[in-house]
C-alpha cells in the first residue's frame, strides 16, 4: 500500500511541471521586431553607417531577449530550446539575406537595359564608353558553348556513375572515385591551363568556343559523378533483386528499373553542374578570347559569352554605360540558371515514376 502511495506520489508534481506557463505564438516575431528596432536605434545612436552591424546587433539581441524571456516565462530546460531554435533561424536568415539582397539589387540595375534592343543585338560597331548594344551574340555563345559541355560530361559522368555503383570493384573503382575527389576541387583556370596545353598548344587545335566547352565539361564532370552515384544508391536494392528474380539482365534492370528511378536526382544533378560551369570566366577568357560580332559556329574563331561580356564591361574604370550593359547581362545569365533549374524540376517529375505503375 505504502509503495503505491510513493509511486503516485509524483504525478501532482509532473502535472505541474506539463502545464507550466508558455509564451504565446507571436512571441518569437514579437521578440524579433523588438529586436530590430532596437538594434536599428543602437546602430544609429552609435553612429554606425553600415546597416550589417546593425543586423549583427539585432540578431545578437534577438537571442539574448528570446532566451531570457523563455527562462522568465517557461523555465531554462524550455528556454535552451528555444535558444537552439532562435540560432536556427539567425542562421537561416543570414544565409537568405545576402542572396535575396544580390537577387533584388541585380534586377533593379539589370532592368534599366534589359529590353528587346538589347536582347537581339551585339556589340559589333558599338563604342564601349557609349549606350546601345546587347548580348545576342554572348547568349549564343553561353548556350552553344554550356550545351557542347553538357553533351559531353553528362552521358560521361552518367555512365562513369553507373559503374561506380552497378559494376565498380578492386582498385579500379577506387581509383576513379579518387581522381573524381580529385578533380572536384580543380579550379576553373586548371582546367583552362590543361586545355590550352593539351588541345591548342599541343595539338594544334584554334580558339573557339568548342576549346571553351572542353574546360567547361572537365569543371562538370565530377559534379555529374558524385551527384549521380548519390542518387543512384538511393535506389532500394529490393527493385534490383526483384527485377533480378524475374530473369531480367542486370543491363536492362539498369536501364528499365534503375535509371527511372533515379532520373529526378540525375537531372537534377546535371542541371547544378550547369549552374556550375555557366558562370565561369577564367577558361573562356582563355580560350575562347570572346568577340563583339554574332558567331554561330561554335568551332572557328573567338566566340563571346555571357560571364566574359560582363567582365569585358564592367573592366572599363568611370563607364556608366557599360556598367549598365554588365548588370543587363548579369540578370539575364541568372534567369537562364534560373529557367535551366525549372526546366530539370519539370523533367524530373514527368519522368519520375508514379504511384501504381
Amino acid at each position: 500500500m505504502s509503495t503505491v502511495t510513493m509511486d503516485a506520489a509524483p504525478a501532482p508534481q509532473l502535472s505541474r511541471n506539463l502545464t507550466n506557463a508558455r509564451l504565446p505564438k507571436w512571441a518569437p516575431a514579437g521578440v524579433a521586431v523588438l529586436s530590430i528596432a532596437l538594434g536599428a536605434a543602437i546602430g544609429a545612436g552609435g553612429g554606425l553607417k553600415s546597416h550589417l552591424q546593425w543586423g549583427l546587433i539585432a540578431a545578437a539581441l534577438f537571442l539574448i531577449i528570446s532566451y531570457g524571456v523563455s527562462a522568465k516565462v517557461e523555465g531554462r530546460r524550455q528556454a535552451k530550446d528555444r535558444l537552439a531554435t532562435s540560432v536556427v533561424w539567425v542562421a537561416f536568415v543570414a544565409a537568405v539575406l545576402p542572396l535575396a539582397s544580390l537577387v533584388i539589387y541585380t534586377v533593379q540595375q539589370g532592368a534599366k537595359v534589359v529590353d528587346g534592343n538589347f536582347l537581339s543585338h551585339s556589340m559589333r560597331n558599338i563604342v564601349p564608353t557609349r549606350p546601345g548594344g546587347g548580348i545576342y551574340h554572348a547568349i549564343i555563345g553561353t548556350l552553344e558553348q554550356v550545351g557542347l559541355a553538357t553533351a559531353m560530361a553528362a552521358p560521361i559522368g552518367l555512365l562513369t556513375a553507373v559503374y561506380l555503383v552497378e559494376y565498380g570493384r578492386g582498385r579500379l573503382a577506387k581509383a576513379v572515385t579518387f581522381f573524381v575527389d580529385v578533380m572536384t576541387g580543380v579550379p576553373s583556370i586548371v582546367a583552362g591551363l590543361f586545355v590550352l596545353s593539351v588541345w591548342n598548344l599541343a595539338l594544334g587545335f584554334q580558339f573557339s568556343g568548342f576549346s571553351g566547352s572542353l574546360a567547361l565539361a572537365i569543371l562538370m564532370l565530377p559534379v555529374v559523378v558524385r551527384s549521380t552515384e548519390e542518387m543512384l544508391k538511393l535506389v532500394p536494392n529490393e527493385l534490383r533483386e526483384a527485377s533480378y528474380a524475374l530473369g531480367v539482365p542486370k543491363w536492362k534492370t539498369i536501364l528499365r528499373i534503375v535509371l527511372p528511378t533515379a532520373i529526378g536526382g540525375i537531372t537534377t544533378g546535371v542541371m547544378l553542374a550547369v549552374a556550375r560551369v555557366a558562370g565561369e570566366t577564367a577558361p573562356v577568357m582563355m580560350l575562347v578570347f570572346g568577340a563583339d560580332a554574332i558567331n554561330t559556329d561554335p568551332f572557328n574563331g573567338p566566340q563571346a559569352n555571357l560571364p566574359l561580356f560582363i567582365w569585358q564591361q564592367y573592366a572599363n574604370v568611370n563607364n556608366d554605360a557599360g556598367y549598365a550593359r554588365a548588370w543587363g547581362a548579369a540578370l539575364v545569365l541568372i534567369v537562364f540558371v534560373m529557367g535551366l533549374n525549372l526546366i530539370a524540376r519539370g523533367i524530373a517529375r514527368w519522368r519520375s515514376p508514379k504511384a501504381g505503375h
